[in-house]
């Protein structure tokens, strides 16, 4: 059988570094651990419908600090930032701790796996045919400077009886390796007809030294 590692834990620490980076001692760890997981899901829950690129959290003495890499920065922000305020509000009120958030605009969103992936899920939901919704968002990556994408998708497509999967490639996709920045991510669509998964890859090079943040 195969073994199916994770792209992003497969170039742990070489070229990506962790989503959450802190240190904790035996008495803190479990405490601090649980206080990412609920705060990641508590903020996608929040923030459903717009696309997220990546949610990274580090602490200091004091306080939580949690990066929001989007490609709609204005639709977490507000007109005066006041959404933000309430959603800090939020999660010091459920979570606890002392939050700083800081919103981030990803650059170049077409190369970008989890929008890539959040947008072809979206369509699919909106009943666009799925194979446009593909062809689209690989033409757009190409076109973005991508040097590869490789897209999965599976399940009852177009509402047939018997569910099957089709995968969309073009370019490279040197998945072995280690250097190669490749961004991954899974998207699911809930549709009338049942639920379409989606993988995404996308090849934007190699990396020969070690980068600290590989956000876009």
């Amino acid at each position: 059988m195969w073994h199916k590692v994770s792209p992003i834990a497969f170039r742990l620490p070489y070229i990506v570094n962790w989503k959450s980076s802190w240190y904790g001692d035996t008495k803190n760890y479990k405490d601090a651990l649980g206080q990412d997981i609920k705060t990641r899901e508590m903020l996608i829950r929040e923030l459903s419908g717009i696309p997220i690129g990546d949610i990274l959290i580090s602490r200091d003495q004091d306080n939580v600090i949690v990066d929001i890499f989007t490609a709609k920065a204005s639709l977490i922000l507000g007109k005066t930032g006041e959404n933000v305020e309430a959603i800090k509000t939020k999660l010091q009120n459920k979570i606890g701790g002392k939050f700083i958030i800081n919103v981030k605009e990803i650059k170049q969103p077409d190369v970008n796996a989890k929008i890539v992936a959040f947008s072809i899920a979206n369509q699919i939901e909106k009943r666009m045919p799925y194979k446009r919704a593909i062809k689209q968002a690989i033409q757009k990556a190409m076109e973005k400077g991508a040097q590869g994408i490789k897209i999965k998708v599976g399940g009852r497509l177009n509402g047939t009886e018997i569910a099957r999967k089709e995968t969309f490639k073009e370019g490279n996709i040197p998945t072995q390796t280690i250097r190669s920045n490749i961004d991954y991510s899974t998207m699911r669509a809930e549709t009338v007809y049942g639920t379409i998964g989606l993988k995404v890859w996308i090849y934007k090079g190699d990396i020969y030294k070690k980068s600290k943040k590989l956000d876009s």
